[in-house]
């Protein structure tokens, strides 16, 4: 069985299509982000992960096309590039631990699982949250926690956390979530409403506590349910 550290299975066509695919994105989106590349390590978890296990049956033949895809519960899972760039701005390294809100389908958490020490998924749709568990516990991927609840509110019992990744659009900064952050960590997350415009944001808590934030791109997410 793969675990979440393997090489995992050798990079097929149309895995190499879709890192394909990402890095043309990258490079012309570059403008926005101020990147021409993603992080090695990044492009390489990407390749690792099979994303046709997270997404409809009816769909597995499209999992690698860099799009928006339709899972369970009426949402859906992030098109490659967003997954990948989400990851590079998060900057995670191997003995982190990150929190996930917003876990869906669990294939964010998997491609992360092979870059840092642990994650901690917290997923609002409890039929989701049970079906990334089982999904992830099943190929392998014995450092990702997934557990049903309001993300908006994290996880506390496991912070504070290297990294927060918010793969819903939040109204604003999540207070909890901010308080979470460990010193030095980074916060990426979409903030708008859900049919304005909404911006990717990277918040930076330094080591002296002063919070930053820098806008990257604009996005279209769902709405962060559950928030107060």
């Amino acid at each position: 069985m793969m675990t979440a550290n393997s090489p995992g299975p050798e990079l097929t066509p149309e895995r190499a299509e879709m890192l394909a695919a990402i890095r043309e994105s990258v490079r012309s989106s570059a403008s926005y982000t101020g990147r021409t590349a993603l992080d090695g390590r990044v492009m390489s978890a990407m390749g690792r992960v099979p994303r046709e296990e997270f997404v409809l049956p009816a769909y597995r033949h499209r999992a690698y096309d860099n799009t928006p895809l339709p899972i369970e519960a009426g949402q859906t899972i992030s098109q490659p590039l967003i997954v990948a760039l989400m990851t590079d701005l998060l900057d995670p390294h191997p003995g982190d631990v990150i929190l996930e809100v917003g876990t869906g389908s669990g294939y964010q958490a998997a491609v992360l699982s092979g870059l840092v020490a642990h994650v901690y998924g917290v997923e609002i749709v409890a039929q989701l949250a049970d079906n990334a568990a089982r999904v992830l516990s099943r190929l392998g991927y014995d450092n990702v926690s997934v557990r049903a609840g309001d993300g908006y509110a994290g996880w506390p019992e496991h912070a504070p956390f290297d990294g927060i990744i918010v793969t819903a659009a939040a109204r604003e900064i999540p207070p909890p979530l901010l308080r979470q952050l460990k010193p030095g960590g980074k916060l990426v997350i979409p903030v708008g409403a859900e049919h304005d415009n909404q911006e990717l944001l990277v918040v930076e808590v330094g080591e002296d506590g002063k919070i930053t934030e820098r806008s990257v791109l604009p996005v279209r997410f769902v709405p962060l349910t559950g928030e107060r």
